[in-house]
């Protein structure tokens, strides 16, 4: 499975966005997809209104099937999302798997991550108390 992540065909389409687009979709009711893991989110806190949902562990694996599953409560098949992490790198990645392997046409990425948000002097949440 990380090989179909991996070399999913370039043409695969991910939109790039940046900070002003991904606040316009979110604005029309896009969901914002923080795929980080917590001690990042922990570390930096979150866009306003993301949705937290892991993607790689910190030895960068992942369950597809069970990601997908929170995916899927979070995000409309022909409706525009954007996906969020770092710098950019990882969203690129799964946007593309998720447009091409996946037919998700609605993939979008911010592109630069959180390092271009907050070089912009965007501001970021606390993010939400783990659920016990």
């Amino acid at each position: 499975m990380l090989h179909l992540l991996f070399n999913t065909p370039a043409h695969a389409c991910v939109a790039d966005l940046d900070p002003a687009g991904l606040v316009a979709l979110a604005g029309g009711g896009a969901p914002v997809i923080d795929i980080r893991r917590e001690e990042e989110w922990e570390l930096t806190g979150v866009i306003p209104g993301s949705r937290l949902l892991t993607f790689f562990d910190e030895y960068r694996r992942y369950d597809l099937p069970a990601w997908l599953a929170g995916f899927d409560r979070v995000a409309d098949r022909g409706s525009p999302f954007v996906l969020v992490c770092r710098n950019g790198i990882r969203t690129r990645r799964l946007g593309r798997y998720l447009h091409g392997a996946l037919g998700w046409p609605g993939a979008h990425h911010l592109a630069g991550g959180l390092t271009l948000w907050l070089s912009e002097g965007r501001t970021l949440d606390l993010p939400p108390e783990p659920s016990s």
